[in-house]
């Protein structure tokens, strides 16, 4: 009898789920998420319904795997320039392109699926999973802002505030990005405003 090793195993495990999550995040981007169905995500990644039920049981639970993932490779690249070090504000115009270009191309994103998933499932249920997704985009943006005062850029004057002033502009630039009530000319007039708080409280040398 042939013993398959454990690490096989496992890399086969990875790349079946990587796989699942693939095709999902594509299905949700096309559709949102209220008209997903496991059907789509069968068809869309071509593994049978029995294989995907080894690894998810149901929509919601790929839904909230792919957002995790998702959420977790976009900021990558920030996180470890904070951890690196690197230029407060390198790190800052990397954030606010990113940012930028997440709202004008709302359509390639998750917001919409995501608006869908909170809205339509009762308030109780997601509120962990919606706590964790806003944790997550504070934390992001006070490193790189905490990044700035340990560099010496900037002072630790209301920095918490500041940090969650930059999630309500973003998300509101998103509702608006989704509606299709935004323009460029909207996105670059509000980060201006971001840049220029954050100017605010510089250290200047005398």
């Amino acid at each position: 009898m042939t013993i398959i090793p454990r690490t096989t195993n496992e890399k086969h495990r990875k790349n079946k789920i990587r796989k699942i999550l693939d095709a999902a995040r594509l299905t949700f981007y096309r559709k949102g998420y209220l008209d997903v169905t496991m059907q789509d995500i069968i068809d869309e990644c071509g593994i049978s319904r029995g294989g995907i039920y080894l690894y998810f049981n149901s929509v919601d639970e790929i839904f909230q795997e792919v957002v995790r993932q998702r959420n977790k490779e976009k900021f990558s690249a920030i996180s470890k320039a904070v951890q690196d070090k690197a230029p407060f504000t390198e790190v800052l115009d990397n954030y606010m392109a990113l940012q930028k270009e997440r709202l004008i191309n709302i359509e390639e994103s998750l917001f919409r699926a995501y608006c869908e998933y909170v809205f339509s499932k009762p308030k109780g249920t997601v509120l962990a999973f919606r706590d964790v997704q806003l944790n997550h985009l504070r934390k992001s943006v006070l490193s790189i802002l905490m990044l700035g005062v340990s560099q010496g850029v900037i002072r630790d004057e209301k920095i918490s505030r500041l940090a969650d002033h930059f999630i309500v502009v973003i998300d509101g630039l998103s509702v608006l990005s989704l509606g299709g009530a935004l323009t460029e000319n909207v996105v670059e007039a509000q980060f201006d405003i971001l840049s220029e708080m954050i100017k605010n409280i510089e250290i200047r040398s005398l």
